[in-house]
């Protein structure tokens, strides 16, 4: 099963920092699990949001080049408050840094003007070719598809300064 943790872009800068937004449906398959009586957005997937904005980041500011983005490390994550169906939760990521095939973020999701999670993590690019020229049409493949979302999105439409 695929999760897509991002809704809408909101704001692009290359190079820069990234905001979105996510609205938690109860239609969320997860929510069924966690918790039947009561339910919320899983911590972990609070995470995965904030990296899913992050990877937007980065590949708009490599011009899609990497096909994979991952997270390899997660630092000083901090969780405030659950996240129910209806709520709308606010991503705000920026990178700090972007050097060879790592990539150091900050981000923080907010609800209702409060910051229900916030982390420190790093992004691996990796580029399935590089790795093994057997794999060229698979990774333009995964390239197509993360730039074809990002339009879906909204965020060329930011980055060529109109409206989404």
């Amino acid at each position: 099963m695929r999760f897509n943790l991002i809704d809408r872009i909101t704001d692009i800068e290359k190079g820069s920092r990234i905001t979105a937004i996510k609205g938690l449906s109860l239609a969320e398959e997860y929510l069924a699990d966690h918790f039947p009586d009561n339910p919320v957005m899983p911590g972990v997937l609070m995470l995965e949001a904030l990296v899913q904005a992050g990877a937007y980041l980065v590949r708009a500011s490599k011009d899609f080049s990497p096909s994979v983005v991952i997270m390899t490390e997660a630092r000083n994550v901090k969780y405030g408050h659950f996240i129910a169906p209806g709520d709308q939760l606010q991503i705000e990521v920026t990178l700090l840094n972007l050097e060879g095939d790592k990539a150091r973020c900050r981000g923080r999701g907010i609800l209702s003007g409060q910051t229900v999670v916030s982390a420190g993590f790093v992004l691996s690019l990796i580029s399935l070719e590089d790795k093994n020229p057997f794999y060229r049409k698979n990774d333009q493949a995964i390239r197509e598809a993360a730039k074809e979302n990002f339009i879906l999105l909204g965020g060329q439409k930011l980055l060529e300064g109109s409206e989404p």
